[in-house]
């Protein structure tokens, strides 16, 4: 995802999950391929600190979605990702879950 108004679209007409290092916001998409993106704030650190979290993010989503229907997705990273990179594998992996299983059941919630 690049364009303001599909992460706008995505974080209000999706559902989402929240976890202590990041929030998952998704809306299902009607055909593939899936879109993801990403926001990294300054308040997770600075340049450095954000370009890694970015990093890490992007190779924790990839085999997620190999296994998922067609989705768009924004990955919000938390302050507590710079100081908890080990956890940021679980609560992504968390998220995921409930993110999958929200829009399997068809329910916003």
């Amino acid at each position: 995802m690049r364009a303001s108004w599909e992460f706008r679209d995505t974080m209000r007409r999706g559902v989402r999950a929240a976890r202590p290092t990041l929030v998952l916001h998704a809306q299902q998409l009607p055909s593939p391929p899936s879109r993801v993106g990403f926001v990294v704030s300054r308040t997770v650190g600075g340049a450095v600190v954000r370009n890694r979290v970015k990093r890490q993010l992007r190779h924790l989503v990839a085999p997620h979605l190999n296994d998922s229907t067609p989705m768009a997705v924004v990955v919000r990273a938390l302050p507590a990702a710079s100081q908890q990179s080990e956890r940021l594998r679980d609560d992504l992996a968390s998220a995921w879950s409930t993110i999958q299983r929200r829009l399997g059941s068809g329910g916003a919630s």
